[in-house]
């Protein structure tokens, strides 16, 4: 991808931390959400790109969304190539809605491109995600129970499971397994919303995280996986239609259907593993991530005198990453 509309990018996550600023700690997640959707969706239509929204964020909240289809950009602003016109976008404007209403750390603004056609096309549903670090690729099975995917890592690394950190997202549905986790005296870092930060600090150089799991959200799945590729980690996943994760009601079995359908129509797999090169298959990609409240990956959005100050982590296909510092006047 054109290093320069690589970078360009981060331009798009930041005009939404920014916008959403404005709602941290107001208790209104659909308007927070709202404010960076339509801040996301201005700066990209103003990148010279031929943009399309492959996996986008919204429909399970029922809140504003960049929604699956959607074209953006102008590919008439600028010089680049052709070729570096087309790319594929996967988004979530905020990656902790929850999180900005409440006012709570590691609220992000989060965005992955591409080259068009190397993002899973896929609704959005709920999603099953194992993430592990590069010393750890090619251990781990999303068809074996978790404790048996531990057991494996504590053989290969010649560790006992008490010295394995495992972070999990803190839902009831995931309950038994922490519990299970830290009966064999596994560490278990339970975050409550927000995988996406989470599986890019499982991957990063010198991590105390050996594992993440949970399920959450696909298009966070796809976002995490562009920068996992890129780190050299490793992720497998599986789409889960949402009565297998919510219940039997005849509203989730309605929705389910729904899912199901649009699952068969986009040619994807519901229920089965998908592999780290089965949900991004190119390393022509880039991944930003603002910070919007404070957090573990990226500093938050902070008022100082007349500007906004942000930070952003950029990490490119090749592995490169940056840190970039801005500010605006408001």
């Amino acid at each position: 991808m054109n290093k320069t509309i690589a970078l360009s990018f981060a331009q798009v996550t930041e005009a939404a931390a920014i916008a959403a600023f404005d709602w941290v700690g107001r208790g209104n997640k659909n308007l927070a959400d709202e404010a960076a959707v339509k801040a996301m969706r201005e700066q990209l239509n103003q990148m010279p790109i031929d943009g399309e929204i492959v996996i986008g964020e919204g429909e399970i909240d029922e809140a504003p969304m960049l929604y699956i289809g959607e074209r953006v950009g102008n590919s008439q602003a600028g010089s680049f190539r052709e070729e570096s016109l087309a790319v594929d976008i996967a988004v979530d404007p905020i990656d902790g809605t929850r999180m900005t209403a409440m006012g709570q750390a590691n609220a992000l603004a989060v965005l992955a491109a591409g080259k068009r056609g190397c993002f899973l096309n896929a609704p959005d549903m709920y999603m099953e995600k194992l993430v592990v670090g590069k010393a750890l690729k090619g251990l781990v099975d999303l068809n074996l129970p978790l404790v048996q995917n531990l057991q494996q890592i504590a053989e290969r690394t010649n560790r006992p499971l008490a010295d394995l950190c495992v972070a999990i997202l803190a839902k009831p549905r995931h309950d038994q397994i922490i519990a299970e986790l830290q009966q064999l005296g596994v560490k278990v870092v339970a975050f409550p919303d927000g995988d996406v930060a989470v599986a890019v600090q499982c991957c990063l150089p010198n991590s105390q995280i050996d594992l993440m799991y949970g399920i959450g959200g696909a298009p966070e799945g796809v976002v995490a996986a562009v920068a996992v590729r890129a780190l050299g980690g490793d992720m497998q996943a599986r789409l889960l239609p949402r009565d297998v994760v919510k219940g039997n009601s005849p509203e989730n079995v309605a929705i389910a259907e729904q899912e199901i359908a649009r699952c068969q129509a986009m040619k994807v797999a519901v229920n089965q593993v998908l592999a780290l090169e089965q949900l991004v298959s190119s390393d022509e990609v880039v991944f930003c991530a603002t910070g919007i409240t404070h957090g573990d990956l990226v500093r938050g959005v902070e008022r100082e005198q007349n500007r906004l100050c942000s930070e952003t982590l950029v990490i490119e296909g090749n592995g490169s990453i940056h840190r970039l510092r801005s500010s605006r006047f408001v």
